[in-house]
């Protein structure tokens, strides 16, 4: 099966955040307060993928109310903090939402998603992942993490669904 043909098959599209939905960086305030940085291309992103009809999701190793600030904002209703089992985590997803693991894209950059990219229907990463993530990615961004990878990852599979990645006017 061409990586084409997988994405076009995508119902749900999982991200990770850290160093995926962000530079992976980790900011801190003079008070201790924890800062992430998203990239607005990589959120239109998934506006995109909600408006093709592509649901989306997060699983995160991090316990962050940044991250679900981020997600509310964008619309993504299911979000998993604190998943130190990635691969169950994404098991449970699967089942609650009625969908095979072919119909479910991953994308994510180091080696705790090792195992959910092998078990899912399409895989990416930024272009800045580890190795061992690159070599079992269907799709390597020409991206790195929280620099628009997950825009690309998006586009890579409306395009295949024959959907449009331009809004339209009377938006």
């Amino acid at each position: 099966m061409t990586n084409h043909e997988r994405a076009a098959s995508i119902k749900l599209v999982i991200m990770d955040v850290d160093g995926t939905l962000t530079d992976g960086a980790m900011y801190y305030s003079a008070r201790g307060e924890e800062l992430k940085r998203f990239n607005t291309r990589d959120g239109m992103g998934i506006t995109l993928l909600h408006r093709g009809g592509v649901k989306t999701a997060i699983i995160t190793s991090e316990n962050s109310e940044i991250v679900l600030r981020r997600a509310q904002k964008l619309g993504i209703t299911e979000v998993v903090l604190g998943s130190h089992d990635k691969t169950a985590t994404f098991h449970d997803i699967s089942r609650r939402s009625g969908l095979d693991a072919n119909s479910i894209a991953y994308i994510g950059d180091d080696v705790n998603d090792l195992h959910v990219m092998q078990l899912c229907g399409l895989s990416g990463c930024p272009s800045d992942a580890v190795s061992a993530i690159k070599n079992v990615a269907h799709m390597v961004s020409s991206f790195p993490g929280g620099n628009g990878a997950v825009r690309e990852f998006a586009e890579f599979i409306l395009i295949a669904q024959g959907k449009n990645v331009t809004l339209p006017e009377q938006w």
